[in-house]
């Protein structure tokens, strides 16, 4: 079928067509020249009347032409060349030539092009749901992942199928689950294994307690007392008497004992309130009795560290620790040479609330080594996927490290703007649809696929929580239920007797 036909200057990337039917933005063509059959995507579409043009003021005259002059409305589009169809989509070295023919691309082609080795099935076209979409799934855990998306999107669903299509792959996927929509997550193709957010103290270095503690750098006699009491400290865990479960209430007894002394250093009570001031923001952190969370971790499972009931500030603790003991122990396995250890701790990483726990102009630990795994984890099998409905509060530096994106519906024009400078195969036409596409609908990008896509995500199969609430009906059921019970105990009271 003919879409239309180039007009104007082409160039190597696009070339721009008018047509006398509509095509649909998203749609594949091809256009063939100089003995090559080349994609394109249509990325942009206007439609237009000569005789309507914007300069005339007068309503009666538009209102008369608009009858007379249908025939002269024009359909003008533009493609964006993918590559040559019969060579591994290698971009062309000729332009098209001005009057050729752009068809719509076969099914079969298209079929062709989504095959890859391991596929992770993320929906259909929206403009063919006869053809499924397919990515690559190494280039998503090696290379990282967005997924972006203003709220009620789709991201959610999108996440789900996500992670139930890599457990099929046996991939040992952990959630940052800030909202604790995960814990009872069901999934077709694995089960979920869900880690409580604790670490215990024996795997914490001095320095990410040191930080807790907000000990500052240049503060040499405070650090001597606080390191004292931390060795003191992680030899009675070790030892067994401790009276306490808080590893800061041993650390603070510790040195409340030795500010006793007659003669003690007055820092030592400068130490005290800084460890107090911590103990309320994270005396539930610490449990000498639970494992290293590394190793509570589970291949073919979604292991869910539910974040729901902590902080921001206890969030962001768990996430660097976890995140610099996988990178920490990839490395030593890399290092060591045993390329079956470094590929056994592979680790896929999802964090919801990116935004939250790696902020665009705010420092934080969590943000730090978030950063160092998207720079750093594709090297030792640590792959990074961001979530966040707030793109614009993301930080900069760890989304362009993101070299796959699925984004689903943006409005907010900053949002959009964050995306493109983070993103180089994001292009001013692909951006400009993202306000229009409906729920569920996705531009999927990166190297996890030949060329850019919009995409029908298809619908989560399993069971998970976090969907919108139904506020509305549970009152009306609430009154129904308080109605019916004022007419049970009338009837009960009619029944022994009594009159009202």
């Amino acid at each position: 079928m003919v879409v239309g036909i180039c007009v104007g200057e082409t160039s190597l990337t696009e070339v721009t067509f008018i047509s006398d039917k509509m095509p649909q933005v998203g749609e594949y063509v091809t256009i063939e020249y100089d003995g090559k059959k080349v994609l394109g995507m249509i990325e942009n579409l206007v439609r237009g009347n000569d005789a309507l043009n914007i300069d005339i003021n007068d309503f009666k005259a538009i209102r008369q032409i608009s009858k007379i002059g249908a025939e002269d409305n024009y359909i003008r589009g533009k493609v964006k060349i993918l590559g040559d169809v019969n060579d591994n989509l290698k971009l062309p070295r000729t332009p098209v030539l001005p009057g050729t023919e752009i068809k719509l691309a076969d099914a079969e082609i298209l079929k062709e092009i989504f095959k890859v080795t391991n596929p992770i099935k993320l929906g259909a076209l929206v403009n063919q749901s006869d053809v499924e979409v397919n990515v690559e799934a190494n280039p998503i855990l090696s290379r990282h992942l967005a997924i972006l998306a203003m709220t009620g999107a789709g991201k959610s669903n999108t996440v789900a199928v996500l992670i139930d299509q890599l457990l099929g792959y046996s991939v040992p996927v952990f959630i940052f689950d800030m909202h604790g929509e995960y814990k009872d997550a069901e999934f077709p193709n694995g089960n979920v294994n869900v880690i409580k957010p604790k670490i215990n103290p024996q795997y914490m270095t001095f320095y990410e307690i040191k930080k807790l503690v907000n000990i500052p750098s240049n503060g040499y006699i405070q650090e001597r007392h606080f390191r004292r009491a931390f060795k003191k400290a992680k030899e009675m865990l070790s030892d067994g008497v401790a009276h306490t479960n808080n590893f800061l209430q041993i650390i603070y007894d510790i040195l409340e004992a030795d500010s006793q002394v007659e003669g003690s250093d007055k820092q030592i009570v400068d130490v005290m309130n800084k460890i107090d001031d911590s103990m309320d923001r994270y005396s539930n952190l610490f449990d000498q009795y639970t494992g290293n969370i590394l190793t509570s971790i589970k291949k073919a499972h979604a292991n869910v560290l539910d974040l729901s009931q902590v902080d921001e500030s206890v969030a962001s603790v768990l996430v660097s620790h976890i995140l610099r003991n996988s990178l920490q122990r990839s490395k030593n396995a890399a290092h060591s040479g045993n390329k079956k250890e470094l590929l056994d701790n592979s680790i896929f990483f999802i964090l919801e609330e990116a935004h939250i726990l790696a902020p665009n102009k705010r420092d934080s630990d969590s943000k730090r080594w978030i950063q160092r795994v998207a720079r750093e984890g594709r090297k030792f099998g640590l792959g990074l996927c961001l979530v966040s409905q707030s793109p614009k509060t993301v930080d900069h530096d760890a989304l362009s490290q993101m070299n796959n994106m699925i984004i689903l519906r943006l409005v907010e024009p900053e949002d959009q703007r964050h995306v493109q400078s983070a993103s180089e195969s994001l292009s001013q036409d692909l951006i400009n649809q993202l306000p229009s596409l409906n729920v569920g609908e996705a531009i999927v990008l990166g190297l996890m696929t030949r060329v850019p896509t919009l995409v029908k995500i298809d619908k989560f199969k399993g069971r998970r929580h976090g969907d919108d609430m139904d506020i509305v009906s549970h009152f009306i059921n609430s009154q129904k239920d308080d109605e019916k019970e004022i007419d049970d105990l009338e009837d009960e009271l009619l029944d022994m007797g009594y009159d009202y």
